[in-house]
């Protein structure tokens, strides 16, 4: 109603008057000012990595999560840039994932422990002041566990789920899908047994953003998720309890193709088409001045009948 009565033509603020509705209904009062921001980018290795399947080896995740440490990572630059503090939580360097091809990625009680700690993080996070959180991750061959846990939870074919990740060829490609097709056969994960499809097929930075989208949800706090990983653990915080869903909203759209399809699970449209596929949190965190600026909209402009403006006839 407040949104109908500002002093602009109803409509003309398009994505951004949709989104301050539904902060209004996430936060459960008219959006202000959502300073108290936080991009929360999770890391682990996964066994997959042994197949060949990334364009980098698997000593880069630890090696990237140095450059997070002092600050040279793109996603430094852009929590900078978007006024966030940058929280990086080690779920699993070094100590990841099993090969998905030859054995569960991970036992059952370790997928519950790594969602348990994600919704650890998140408490962590808002006990400390929390208006708005953003994922990101970071763990090499990663791409394969989301395009296994999109295939598994969506039906489509792998080959239609996967990409080229961080920038594999032809031959990369086909090996990847390969591999995720044996995995899947191996394991075969249901879509009405998300837990399942963690354990089969996924990593423990996923299922660690899982658990902080579900926790995040409990206590009102809007998730601004980033791209293909963060939209597959959110696909399966939603498998889990799908009352998170309406807490979600979705940055950008990744230049993965299971991220399309991930989205159009969740009925999410991203605010943001920019040809990303770096993750990290980057998408996300270029989404958090959107967020506020739809917050700060609904909330500072003047309705017509403050501003003395006549409305439309």
């Amino acid at each position: 109603a407040r949104q109908d009565r500002l002093t602009k033509p109803r409509g003309s603020l398009g994505r951004l008057e949709d989104l301050a509705v539904a902060l209004a209904g996430m936060r459960g009062e008219v959006p202000r000012s959502l300073p108290r921001r936080a991009v929360v980018v999770m890391a682990a290795d996964h066994g997959v990595a042994a197949e060949g399947v990334s364009a980098y080896p698997a000593s880069v995740t630890a090696q990237m999560v140095a450059n997070f440490a002092s600050g040279g990572a793109a996603i430094n630059v852009l929590a900078r840039v978007a006024g966030a503090r940058l929280r990086v939580v080690d779920m699993g360097v070094g100590t990841g994932t099993a090969n998905m091809r030859r054995a569960p990625a991970l036992s059952r009680e370790a997928a519950e422990r790594a969602l348990l700690r994600g919704a650890a993080v998140l408490d962590e996070e808002a006990d400390a002041g929390l208006d708005l959180v953003a994922t990101g991750e970071m763990g090499i061959a990663n791409t394969t566990a989301a395009s296994a846990i999109a295939a598994a939870l969506t039906g489509m074919p792998v080959a239609e789920v996967v990409g080229r990740g961080s920038g594999i060829d032809g031959a990369g490609l086909a090996r990847k899908v390969a591999v995720i097709e044996d995995a899947l056969r191996l394991h075969r994960p249901g879509p009405g047994d998300p837990l399942g499809v963690l354990t089969a097929v996924g990593g423990l930075e996923i299922a660690g953003l899982a658990g902080l989208v579900l926790r995040a949800a409990g206590r009102r706090i809007p998730v601004v998720l980033d791209g293909f990983i963060s939209g597959a653990a959110a696909a399966v915080a939603d498998a889990l309890a799908p009352a998170c869903r309406p807490y979600l909203i979705a940055a950008h759209r990744s230049a993965e193709p299971g991220h399309q399809a991930l989205l159009a699970r969740l009925g999410l449209s991203p605010l943001l088409d920019l040809g990303l596929r770096l993750g990290e949190g980057s998408g996300a965190a270029l989404g958090l001045p959107l967020v506020e600026a739809a917050a700060r909209i609904h909330h500072e402009m003047a309705t017509f009948g403050e501003a003395g403006v006549d409305e439309q006839s």
